[in-house]
């Protein structure tokens, strides 16, 4: 499986500092107020806890998330945050699914067409990519070997793959996912990232990747692009 694109590696061998821009505040906050709505507590909410911990890597201030807390619960007025889940495609007919948090489906809708217009995509409507992915956990270890007994330990707790061929990165089903981890963590061992991501069944190789990568960056850029998962094989 590959559920990480060159792209990701790219920003990581970037340094923290240009990780942290490209990551803003507004999108981290967009996030952990949509997670909120099932709960304040990250003790009892699981996805809130994941986007509290997702915005603590880029260091988000506390106050920031207090509030988007906050915000997601009803406690804090402000504009209603909406999620969204868009498909289109990219370059080279390459298949996309965008997680979108935002304040306003219209601009955003105009926006996000602009963005694959402009790098030679188009955006479609719904089940014209999805199927071509599946829902995964994915945890990403900040590790770059990993020994056999731990992976067999990781399996043991539903892990369904490991892949150690470009770093560490565990598959797990969505319904283990939080168990899983919660062994990772057992296990003392570093994590960069873990979240559910689409990871695509089958990867197509681009024509020209550059042309991908700018599609990637300016979708990065973007505060209401949450997350975005694609079958190019980098």
């Amino acid at each position: 499986m590959s559920g990480h694109s060159k792209w990701s590696k790219i920003k990581r061998k970037k340094g923290a500092s240009d990780a942290k821009k490209s990551a803003s505040f507004t999108k981290l906050a967009n996030i952990i107020s949509v997670a909120a709505r099932n709960g304040g507590d990250p003790e009892m909410n699981f996805k809130l806890r994941m986007a509290i911990d997702l915005a603590k890597t880029f260091s988000l201030p506390k106050e920031n998330i207090d509030r988007a807390i906050k915000k997601g619960t009803g406690e804090l007025a402000g504009n209603q945050i909406e999620e969204i889940i868009y498909e289109g495609f990219g370059p080279d007919g390459i298949a996309l699914i965008l997680e979108i948090v935002t304040d306003n489906k219209n601009r955003t809708s105009a926006d996000v067409r602009h963005i694959l217009a402009k790098h030679g995509g188009n955006l479609g409507g719904p089940g014209t990519t999805m199927w071509m992915f599946s829902q995964k956990g994915v945890i990403t270890l900040d590790l770059d070997k990993l020994s056999e007994n731990l992976q067999l330990e990781l399996i043991d707790a539903g892990a369904e793959d490991i892949n150690i061929t470009d770093g560490i990165t565990i598959y797990t089903s969505v319904e283990v996912f939080e168990t899983v981890k919660k062994k990772v963590e057992e296990l003392n061992l570093s994590i960069l990232e873990s979240n559910f991501e689409y990871v695509a069944k089958d990867l197509v190789k681009p024509t020209k990747e550059e042309n991908l990568l700018k599609l990637f960056e300016a979708l990065d850029e973007s505060d209401d692009v949450a997350n975005f998962y694609s079958n190019a094989d980098l």
